[in-house]
């Protein structure tokens, strides 16, 4: 199954028109945070200013003994400037008043006291004036300019309403071209910055998945020294290395194929060889008959190794599929695969513990056992002398990390050019004329299982060490 190629978005629905809506949006929710604290200042002065006129009729009040004495042009001029139809002057318990000839008595009226200037009230009294009705009466009270006295302005509400409008629209329009402008900048500044970059990082990337081989699609890092420029340098090491891996892994391909074909002419040309020994084997020469078990041993390692190579070709990438499996069992099967159950002169002990189920892949790993002891059995069959009785065990530990199942024998132990590759295919081979696939191909179905093949030094003899993950433990 091909994976679903990966196109650029739209126009639409990449980071360039989601950064912009992301500013637009975040400058407007801090336009009405600062809008409501505005709306109440520009009502505050607004009633201020009318309590300044109350104060100056209050002085004009204060200095004449008789209201009525005043002229009506006085009062009318008084009245008009505050844009009042009363003004009410309260001192020592006394109140004056003065009117229009018609005002009229207010039927809804709204008490605004500039005395309380918290800001909460400030606020909750503009947002009202917004949103009550235009045909309320207005009720302003303040402090005079003599102690212990009020003035108070009785006026419709609807002239303050129509200016707090008004305010709000052109904070509105002044908030919206702030936002356009404040936005358009930051995107301009952030596009060259970081959108135009990781778009760079994009494309390379969806050019580099189609044409991996083509070196020319590496991307050339540039001299940033931030996290961007660090990830093109990053992004142009691992396109080299992949470059370079898919390189080398045609040409081992390559090589292979022909390898391939020339083992398996090779293969043939010996078992046809191996057929004329067995024929010169029947001679009754002497000497073919000395040298005949020799040749035979030899076309046989031959054959085996071209064979095994073969093999390894062929060896599928298939991952594990766990079940539970019964680890004793799993064990004890392996033992007798690898010949080692009821052999005469080696003892076999399984110290897996009854009941133990594992959930692994049973054939991936009875493999990995089967060879464990398989080598294990050879190597103490190359032995003639033994200070102790020949033995392969089967250890199990479980612990919080997960599970250890070790094999071990009382062998000779491995060698030291063995040990350095170990577990590298046709380098790490224990014995001489082996081809080291066996352990390559157990440490990787090990590790496929989330575990780890190791070998541990001891003396004397030899141990492997299967590591598994807790989550492979059943019971």
């Amino acid at each position: 199954m091909t994976a679903e190629r990966s196109v650029l978005p739209g126009r639409f629905s990449g980071l360039s028109i989601k950064l912009i809506a992301t500013i637009i949006m975040v400058i407007f929710a801090v336009e009405i945070v600062v809008y409501l604290p505005s709306i109440a200042n520009y009502r505050a002065s607004w009633l201020d200013d009318r309590l300044r006129v109350g104060v100056v009729a209050a002085r004009v009040l204060d200095a004449v003994p008789d209201v009525m004495a005043l002229p009506r042009a006085l009062t009318d001029r008084l009245l008009n400037s505050a844009g009042a139809d009363a003004i009410v002057y309260r001192r020592e318990g006394q109140s004056q008043l003065i009117e229009l000839d018609n005002a009229v008595t207010p039927t809804v009226a709204v008490t605004a006291d500039m005395r309380l200037r918290d800001p909460m009230t400030l606020i909750m009294g503009a947002v009202d004036t917004l949103l009550g009705g235009g045909g309320r009466t207005l009720r302003i009270v303040g402090e005079g300019d003599r102690d212990e006295s009020l003035v108070e302005l009785l006026m419709p509400e609807r002239p303050l309403r129509y200016d707090l409008f008004t305010y709000s629209r052109d904070f509105f329009l002044i908030s919206l071209i702030i936002a356009f402008i404040t936005a358009a900048v930051l995107y301009l500044v952030v596009r060259w910055v970081f959108i135009m970059p990781v778009r760079r990082l994009t494309e390379n990337m969806l050019a580099y998945r189609q044409a991996p081989e083509n070196a020319s699609l590496i991307i050339t890092p540039s001299q940033r020294r931030d996290e961007i420029g660090i990830m093109e340098r990053e992004l142009a090491a691992m396109e080299q290395d992949l470059f370079s891996m898919l390189r080398q892994r045609r040409h081992l391909a390559d090589l292979g194929l022909a390898v391939a074909k020339i083992n398996h002419d090779l293969r043939n040309t010996l078992t046809s060889a191996q057929l004329l020994s067995d024929q010169v084997a029947t001679l009754d020469d002497p000497k073919v008959q000395r040298l005949a078990p020799r040749l035979v041993t030899t076309l046989d390692k031959a054959i085996g190794f071209a064979q095994s190579v073969l093999d390894y070709g062929r060896e599928s990438a298939a991952p594990p599929v766990p079940g539970p499996v019964d680890l004793r069992t799993l064990i004890e099967d392996a033992a007798f695969d690898a010949r080692l159950v009821g052999h005469p002169g080696i003892a076999f002990v399984n110290g897996a513990p009854e009941g133990l189920s594992i959930n692994v892949d049973a054939g991936q790993l009875a493999r990995v056992f089967v060879n464990l002891l398989k080598n294990a059995r050879e190597a103490l069959e190359s032995v003639t002398a033994f200070p102790t009785p020949p033995e392969v065990r089967v250890e199990v530990t479980q612990s919080e990390d997960g599970l250890v199942i070790a094999v071990t024998d009382n062998g000779p132990g491995l060698l030291p050019r063995a040990r350095a590759n170990l577990f590298v295919a046709f380098e790490g081979s224990a014995r001489a004329g082996g081809t080291g696939l066996g352990l390559a191909i157990a440490r990787e179905l090990v590790e496929a299982h989330g575990g780890h093949l190791q070998w541990v030094e001891q003396s004397p003899g030899t141990r492997f060490e299967v590591s598994l993950p807790t989550s492979a433990i059943l019971r």
